[in-house]
């Protein structure tokens, strides 16, 4: 297949998998450009998307573009190329973030492919998880996965732990309170969608999994202040399992690295039996998000919070239809 130009439907059944990836509040911030003469992809991000209240410096936009991005590569490999791929920080031009040419086949990709089949089976899950804890194997494996994308991976534990389901706690009371928290929640969120059918984005109130009646778990509230008729309360685990995704440095580009190894290790872990969901909330808040990095070395940037477990599945979440995000050129 590497040597053959792909299909339009090809291209379509790629950017549908690329797009399968998480972001912030399911805005799902990207677009893609597929330019024949040199067999490329563009990855481009929309910043109509964006979110200036809860991610002015638009740090969560290029980490769900990054995931996006992560996901094409997987199937891209999975389809017989080889993803050659630049990140692209351009002044001139902020929303162009990363190229991907199609290749033949060669060494370097560590086994992208191999993670195909957890592209659509990777859903946010807002449930409890049990206490079994996560086997040391897999927790290596997992920060291998993120180590090859140019990020590490962190499992806080004793007092390091409690501090950071804290500055959850801090963070979810602030953005109870947050004007515009509470307007990036309100614009995101669907209460009136019963099915993924019923939209393309954002985040339906049959994915706010039920509310938190006990526990530590770091969850956000997506109903925020709002009455939701017939949600049941839940009892989530008293020891929740967390990483912390974190580069050396804080640029654009580094945030698209921490997307792409937030994606592969959220992949791996679907793969291993595994859920997952995502604690942003500290992130949102300077103050908050800088105490979250690793004691030990004082140093790096904290991009991301993932709450890691076994339990239930999370439902599929609505997606835009690729014809609104691929524009394919001669």
């Amino acid at each position: 297949m590497s040597g053959q130009e792909p299909s339009d439907e090809r291209l379509t059944d790629l950017v549908h998998d690329a797009a399968a990836a998480p972001s912030m509040h399911n805005a799902q911030p990207w677009r893609f450009r597929y330019v024949r003469r040199s067999r490329t992809f563009e990855m481009r991000a929309d910043f109509e998307r964006a979110m200036p209240r809860s991610d002015p410096r638009t740090r969560g936009l290029h980490i769900g573009c990054g995931a996006a991005l992560l996901n094409l590569r997987v199937a891209v490999a999975h389809g017989g190329w080889h993803p050659e791929t630049r990140l692209l920080h351009d002044p001139s031009d902020p929303a162009l973030l990363a190229s991907v040419r199609l290749t033949a086949p060669g060494i370097g990709e560590n086994g992208l492919g191999a993670l195909y089949p957890a592209i659509h089976e990777r859903h946010s899950s807002r449930f409890p998880f049990d206490d079994t804890e996560i086997p040391d194997a897999v927790r290596e494996a997992l920060s291998e996965a993120a180590r090859r994308e140019g990020a590490e991976l962190t499992f806080p534990a004793s007092w390091h732990l409690q501090e950071v389901l804290e500055m959850v706690r801090e963070a979810e009371a602030r953005n109870l309170t947050d004007r515009g928290s509470d307007q990036d929640l309100a614009e995101w969120t669907r209460i009136d969608a019963p099915s993924a059918n019923m939209t393309d984005d954002g985040v339906p109130e049959y994915a706010f999994g039920p509310r938190k009646r006990g526990g530590k778990a770091p969850m956000r509230d997506f109903a925020g202040p709002r009455h939701v008729a017939g949600r049941d309360a839940a009892d989530f685990e008293e020891s929740p399992q967390v990483v912390l995704v974190s580069t050396c440095h804080d640029r654009p580009e580094d945030w698209l690295r921490a997307g792409q190894a937030m994606e592969r290790v959220l992949l791996l872990a679907t793969l291993e039996g595994l859920s997952s969901s995502f604690a942003t909330q500290p992130l949102e808040w300077t103050d908050l998000r800088w105490p979250l990095r690793d004691p030990v070395s004082g140093t790096g940037y904290t991009q991301m919070l993932l709450r890691l477990g076994y339990g239930p599945k999370g439902p599929r979440t609505p997606r835009r239809p690729v014809a609104e995000v691929l524009d394919i050129r001669p």
